[in-house]
């Protein structure tokens, strides 16, 4: 079974489908991918621009690489695959949607019940006194600074995002979470993941250890492209609006 056809009888047939999303959904927005050979880790070292090491002895460097993205990725809107995704969890079809994009484009297009195990640009924290910002604020603060870090008012410390740098560990209760849904699940759609980073990269593995379907749709391989029980390699917008069509056809 390896078309949108398939993909559409097997959410129907499902009553806790979840889905689990990567960089790859989000490029057909235009947002550059990370670890693909065109990707943005090509041509930046990650632990030497996102790494909370850098983040701690030169914020400076980190908010020269950090602030741009901020700017690019506020004018970006969903695309097809995320509306819908979005229109599938209003149907019922899927239920939790497991995120590694920290660009709220998901939430933008009405998705509900999103658990983002990497963080997304929601605000700013501080994680000295851990006080919180909007993202509005966290960028003026950036702006208005000489250096471009912005800085705590209560403590004086350099703030960061809520997206999740490397080296620094993800939030407990999204991975938890997103274990919990997995172990729950019937069936899962990956889409746009390339499953190589854990521990986000088991949780396909816990679907099928409890018996559910697991469905892949991404350009890329994945090391669980022999284990999937529909494997969809074509652009995510075009594939799921057809699994929308077919469940109308059905409906």
């Amino acid at each position: 079974m390896h078309d949108a056809e398939s993909l559409a009888r097997v959410l129907a047939e499902s009553s806790r489908a979840v889905a689990l999303t990567g960089a790859g959904i989000s490029t057909e927005s235009g947002i550059p991918d990370f670890r693909s050979a065109d990707g943005v880790w090509q041509e930046h070292d990650p632990m030497e621009v996102s790494s909370m090491s850098t983040f701690m002895a030169e914020p400076e460097r980190f908010w020269q690489f950090h602030r741009p993205r901020i700017d690019l990725l506020s004018d970006v809107e969903p695309n097809a695959g995320h509306q819908a995704i979005a229109e599938l969890q209003r149907r019922g079809a899927l239920s939790t949607l497991i995120t590694q994009n920290i660009d709220r484009l998901h939430v933008k297009a009405g998705s509900t019940d999103v658990v983002e195990v990497h963080g997304s640009l929601s605000g700013g924290t501080c994680l000295r006194c851990h006080g919180d910002v909007s993202l509005e604020e966290l960028v003026r603060r950036a702006d208005a600074a000489t250096d471009g870090v912005p800085r705590c008012e209560p403590c004086g410390f350099q703030m960061k995002s809520r997206v999740i740098m490397f080296g620094e560990p993800l939030p407990a209760d999204a991975i938890g979470a997103a274990f919990d849904a997995a172990e729950n699940a019937d069936a899962m759609l990956v889409v746009g993941s390339s499953l190589a980073v854990a521990p986000v990269s088991h949780l396909p593995q816990a679907v099928l250890d409890n018996g559910g379907t697991l469905a892949i749709l991404t350009e890329g391989d994945t090391p669980y492209d022999d284990l999937a029980h529909i494997r969809l390699r074509g652009s995510a917008g075009d594939e799921l609006v057809a699994v929308l069509d077919h469940l109308d056809a059905t409906a």
